[in-house]
């Protein structure tokens, strides 16, 4: 009996690679792999302890996501976000996280789920504030617990995506934004329990805003 050939190259355990993406991704969002940083397969495959396979794998999601960029030689790189790229990026996301918010605010949704990120916020406003990581992770999750309370996948996964080109900017970079940026949120929670998509859209709207004009404000001190 013939056997069947064996492929030249097998693809990584779903596992593997989910836990190195997982790793890359915070390396990058927590600013320890800078922009423009390339990643040679070779040096992360063995910095990492993984095979090329899982890497390869995984770089390729962070391209999807926005997070790399092949240079002219082809070479996956951190990407570089422009000032044009973050005001459209947050254009984008007023639409679709106002949308999300109205829409968050229309359903019936299990109130404890809110009560807890309020709960949440309040401890940190109140007890010592968290560490940058800790808090990106925090709005992070709640944006996409609104994004995924409006019921549309696809409305989800844009805001994923938007939302996670701009994350970097979330850890602890604007500290100015932290106590502004937690009586929003409150606000917003406090639209959805109260089932008002106008207050609910409207305090994103707000937001959104306000975090957009403190990252060009951020950015500008920095050119």
């Amino acid at each position: 009996m013939c056997k069947r050939p064996m492929p030249l190259q097998q693809a990584a355990e779903p596992n593997l690679t989910e836990h190195t993406l997982e790793r890359l991704r915070k390396m990058i969002l927590c600013g320890d792999l800078a922009a423009g940083t390339p990643l040679q397969e070779r040096t992360f495959a063995e910095r990492l302890g993984v095979s090329r396979t899982p890497l390869r794998e995984a770089i390729t999601r962070l391209i999807t996501e926005g997070l790399v960029t092949r240079n002219t030689r082809g070479t996956p790189t951190v990407s570089r976000i422009s000032v044009s790229e973050i005001v459209e990026i947050l254009h984008v996301r007023r639409l679709l996280e106002c949308e999300a918010a109205r829409q968050a605010a229309s359903v019936n949704s299990a109130p404890e789920d809110w009560l807890n990120f309020k709960a949440t916020i309040e401890e940190f406003v109140t007890n010592e504030r968290p560490n940058a990581v800790a808090h990106a992770d925090f709005d992070f999750d709640l944006h996409m617990h609104i994004a995924k309370t409006a019921g549309s996948k696809l409305l989800a996964e844009l805001i994923q995506g938007l939302k996670l080109k701009t994350r970097i900017f979330d850890q602890g970079e604007i500290p100015s934004r932290f106590q502004p940026g937690a009586l929003e949120h409150i606000e917003i929670i406090d639209a959805i329990l109260a089932r008002d998509p106008d207050a609910a859209e409207a305090a994103m709207r707000q937001h959104i805003e306000n975090a957009r004009e403190a990252i060009l404000a951020h950015i500008h001190r920095l050119s």
